[in-house]
């Protein structure tokens, strides 16, 4: 198995102030592979490394305003910090969200084109995942997820319960990938989706017949004569499978 997570793909109206939104938010450095693509990156960051899960944002013209089977989680190391980076993400142009989640410990945020993401309470399990904490899946069975996601990629199952299924990279370092259950769950066409990437990336066809033999379907979307294979995984979630550009 050698497919690894290595990015977030998240598409938006403006790519370039979208980007500098959440390298701001993350402290990170912002380079663009073209017009139209922005990408994030941690400094002095080697891609792809396990460490960080990086975040690509593509403009496309009109992005669905639905609710979204994926996001981000922002960790933080106490209270003191969560209070003022939720002041500090203000100041660049979120705003508060309600999603149902009552009075939690948590606070849940859209960016400035409306993606919903948390800025997490100071959890232990979180300390040493860099800003990122988690990327959240929503589905109905996060037990399927994993029959699934679990073989797909070089992660290691953390925790599975029919409520949540918690992975993270084999090395034991950069954010966790989890599947959190949710009563509504529908297919929905994902604003924001997983990127992964074989190593040696020569091996993609290798890994994209493996995806298919695992329950993936190859799927179209419009993108044409592309270097990567635009896949839905068997609970209908889109995804990449990158190649050489």
């Amino acid at each position: 198995m050698t497919l690894q997570l290595v990015q977030v793909n998240i598409k938006a109206r403006d790519d370039a102030a979208l980007g500098q939104f959440w390298a701001e938010a993350l402290g990170w450095g912002v380079s663009s592979e073209g017009p139209g693509v922005t990408n994030l990156e941690p400094v002095g960051f080697d891609w792809p490394d396990p460490s960080a899960v990086c975040i690509d944002l593509v403009r496309v013209p009109n992005p669905e305003t639905v609710k979204y089977r994926v996001h981000i989680e922002l960790a933080t190391t106490s209270d003191a910090h969560q209070a003022e980076l939720v002041a500090r993400l203000k100041e660049l142009g979120a705003t508060p969200a309600d999603v149902g989640q009552g009075d939690a410990p948590w606070t849940v945020m859209a960016d400035p084109e409306g993606n919903v993401f948390s800025v997490l309470e100071p959890r232990e399990l979180y300390r040493d995942t860099g800003p990122i904490a988690a990327v959240v899946v929503d589905c109905a069975d996060p037990r399927a997820m994993v029959r699934f996601w679990g073989e797909a990629i070089d992660w290691t199952v953390h925790e599975l319960t029919d409520d949540r299924a918690l992975l993270r990279s084999i090395k034991g370092v950069g954010p966790y990938l989890e599947f959190r259950r949710t009563p509504d769950d529908e297919v929905v066409w994902n604003r924001i989706h997983l990127d992964v990437m074989s190593d040696p990336v020569e091996d993609q066809a290798r890994e994209v017949a493996r995806l298919e033999g695992l329950g993936a379907i190859r799927t179209d979307v419009g993108q044409g004569d592309v270097s990567w294979v635009v896949m839905t995984d068997p609970a209908g979630n889109e995804f990449c499978v990158l190649g050489r550009g």
